[in-house]
């Protein structure tokens, strides 16, 4: 069966509105601050690519882990007719779930939602491929916007991987999660990955590797808003910098001017101290007991938390009620 043609529901000028709005607020706040979404450039996600293959960066490969043991498990408690991903890119660990629930039988829809045309139109048609009996059906949109456009009908399992939830701030989180469950019915179901609270040896070197992959991924940003808006930055001006906040429990991902800056950036001149950072991600990491409570504010009950052999990475089941 060949894939369907994308539904798209976010045009490149909505892409471009939202880089300038996110652009003109972050770098006329205090402290400065940009969104990681904007990393995601075709380099961007290259870079990212990178990174999941680093011997430092181990959520990517615990998730993996966590996915393999417990696929069958997902299939049989949640019996779902569609399977809709958010965030999706390659959709590669999600072939995991796939492969269950075609051993099953049952499952009649994929639905991939993700903000680039380009990978999901590539994702989709192999996926279309390789899973013939599936009716496969790709969503361009923003999950924190296009939630009201997922299907309805069938029983439904939302995906939510990579611990993408952490980038998000504590508020934007409660409103993410119930904007989630008020595009589901009762007894939808939703897989949520989460990186979870550790040792922050563990953790920092995750986000500031020895190869300074994700310092070039960092940086990239600036390369995008240059690109896009015509900025001057000088993105090798910025040192990479990652450090652990005991007190959020999260990672932050900064950007430190080397020397004193002015830059220009659609009408605005911004000014950048010797040493100023900018925040470019929040990364929080999470507690099993932290992540039910999140959900069942928002109207899920967690029905199972797996997690790998080393207690690194954590996968949450939870139904709609």
């Amino acid at each position: 069966m060949t894939a369907e043609p994308l539904e798209i529901y976010l045009e490149q000028q909505d892409l471009e509105h939202g880089l300038r709005e996110d652009v003109r607020a972050g770098l006329t706040a205090e402290p400065k601050w940009l969104p990681p979404k904007w990393f995601y450039d075709s380099r961007g996600s290259e870079l990212f690519e990178e990174i999941t293959r680093l011997p430092e960066y181990y959520p990517t490969r615990a998730e993996r882990v966590v996915l393999a043991e417990h696929a069958d498990d997902v299939a049989t408690l949640t019996g779902a007719k569609t399977l809709i991903e958010l965030g999706s890119g390659s959709s590669e660990k999600t072939r995991l779930l796939l492969d269950a629930f075609t051993r099953q039988g049952g499952l009649g829809t994929f639905v991939p939602l993700d903000v680039s045309v380009s990978a999901l139109a590539g994702s989709t048609a192999q996926i279309a491929a390789d899973y013939p009996s599936l009716r496969v059906r790709g969503i361009v949109g923003d999950f924190t916007r296009q939630l009201d456009r997922l299907p309805t009908g069938g029983r439904r399992l939302v995906v939510f991987l990579g611990g993408t939830i952490g980038n998000l701030l504590p508020g934007e989180r409660a409103e993410f999660l119930a904007g989630m469950r008020a595009a589901l019915e009762v007894g939808d179901w939703l897989l949520l990955g989460t990186d979870l609270v550790k040792d922050p040896a563990v953790i920092v070197p995750a986000y500031d590797d020895a190869a300074g992959v994700t310092a070039e991924f960092n940086r990239n940003v600036l390369h995008v808003i240059n690109r896009e808006l015509g900025a001057d930055f000088d993105p090798e001006a910025f040192a990479h910098v990652a450090r652990w906040d005991p007190s959020r429990e999260w990672i932050e991902m900064r950007l430190r001017a080397t020397r004193p800056m002015r830059v220009r950036v659609l009408d605005l001149t911004v000014e950048f101290a010797e040493g100023e950072e900018l925040r470019t991600e929040v990364s929080a990491k999470f507690r099993p007991e932290g992540i039910a409570a999140e959900l069942a504010v928002a109207g899920f009950a967690a029905a199972e938390f797996w997690t790998d052999p080393q207690g690194l990475f954590g996968v949450t089941l939870a139904r709609a009620r």
